[in-house]
């Protein structure tokens, strides 16, 4: 589970990833703009959901993973990332070559909504075991 979301995390995330827009750094432009606070960059979210996955994936079986972004996550909140494996797949070209395994994944906070819903195809190896999903 990655940690809680701060406000140092979130200077961090803006400094590396080259977006500084207010909402993210500026509690008095976040209110300004209607936000109770600060909110952290949806593309911080995915990166969770990225180190999730690459913690049980190898990156290089990692064939596609996209997300759309649903909700707003404040600082201090708490997400939660899973991933459901909704298919196991043949090769598409037919071939001999590994399956693949298409899982949903989610986003949630603490006692909140659903921020980010995606979802990612990640090829499997030789014993056909599919990955185990996160709790």
């Amino acid at each position: 589970m990655p940690p809680p979301v701060t406000r140092a995390m979130l200077a961090l995330y803006a400094g590396a990833s080259g977006d500084h827009n207010p909402i993210h750094i500026d509690s008095d432009a976040a209110v300004a703009a209607g936000l109770e606070d600060v909110i952290a960059h949806g593309m911080l979210s995915m990166a969770f959901l990225g180190r999730m996955l690459t913690a049980r994936v190898p990156v290089e079986d990692l064939v596609s993973f996209r997300v759309t972004f649903r909700a707003p996550t404040p600082v201090h909140a708490r997400p939660r990332c899973t991933a459901r494996v909704v298919s196991v797949d043949p090769p598409a070209d037919g071939s001999d070559g590994p399956r693949t395994a298409r899982l949903d994944l989610t986003v949630r906070l603490e006692d909140g909504p659903v921020t980010v819903r995606g979802e990612a195809v990640v090829r499997l190896r030789d014993t056909g075991a599919v990955p185990a999903p996160p709790h």
